[in-house]
């Protein structure tokens, strides 16, 4: 039986049982190219100190065994960006001097495999098994193969909050299902709980939702209804439950 919490004020969940693990995912590595496009500078090396110097402090903290990377690392789609060649590497070089590593790629982390050292465990995209949960990006639909588990921990989804005149108003959340089983595990029945992880990347938050682009997930898309759920801030706040998830989903 393994226990849950999320780090306070921090987009990375813990997962204690027989072994520590930390979850995190979307860390999107090398976006500020994209930003760059469109002539938004955010400065040289930035983002990847910022990312690194937040996730060391966390393992010096929380002191896991192992921290599983729920996919893309990466920003770009299809191919590896010139700051992706320079910056992926670089934070893989700095976490695996304090911890194991374990990747799941996402939709993003085409090609990764040639900007992973060797020590860094590379999972199959389609997720892995511990403690009965099933850790996965969130871009593809699970295996009957793990139909026995209890819970699905995710990313990909990049949970936003929208309500205007609320404080935490475009600012990333947990968000936590609980839902029918066979949705999702045709061969099974009662419940199972889903829990998707906010995005690392403090920069994936918006100011308007109309500016918003949400991602979209077959795990998600097959559940047509919700026995309960959850919206929890950064801070651990309980800000909604599954009336307002359409509004996240």
């Amino acid at each position: 039986m393994s226990l849950e919490r999320i780090v306070p004020k921090k987009p990375a969940l813990l997962i204690e049982g027989q072994k520590k693990y930390l979850a995190v995912t979307d860390l999107h590595i090398g976006f500020e190219s994209n930003l760059a496009s469109k002539e938004i500078f955010l400065g040289k090396n930035t983002t990847i100190h910022e990312i690194i110097d937040e996730l060391l402090e966390i393992i010096e903290s929380e002191k896991p065994d192992s921290v599983i990377l729920l996919g893309d690392v990466k920003s770009s789609i299809k191919n590896i960006s010139k700051t992706e060649w320079n910056d992926v590497p670089l934070f893989f070089e700095k976490i695996k001097e304090k911890c194991n590593i374990i990747l799941i790629p996402g939709n993003h982390d085409a090609n990764i495999q040639r900007l992973v050292p060797d020590e860094v465990s590379l999972i199959s995209s389609t997720g892995m098994v511990e403690e009965k949960i099933l850790f996965t990006h969130g871009h593809t639909m699970p295996s009957e193969n793990f139909a026995h588990v209890q819970k699905i921990i995710m990313g990909h989804i990049h949970p936003v909050f929208f309500q205007e005149n609320s404080i935490v108003n475009g600012q990333r959340v947990w968000i936590s299902i609980k839902t029918n089983k066979d949705y999702i595990f045709p061969s099974e029945s009662g419940e199972i709980e889903i829990t998707i992880v906010p995005s690392f990347n403090k920069y994936f938050y918006a100011t308007n939702k109309r500016k918003y682009k949400k991602s979209i997930s077959p795990i998600i898309e097959r559940i047509k209804k919700v026995s309960s759920a959850r919206i929890v801030t950064l801070d651990g706040t309980i800000v909604g439950d599954e009336t307002i998830l359409d509004q996240l989903l």
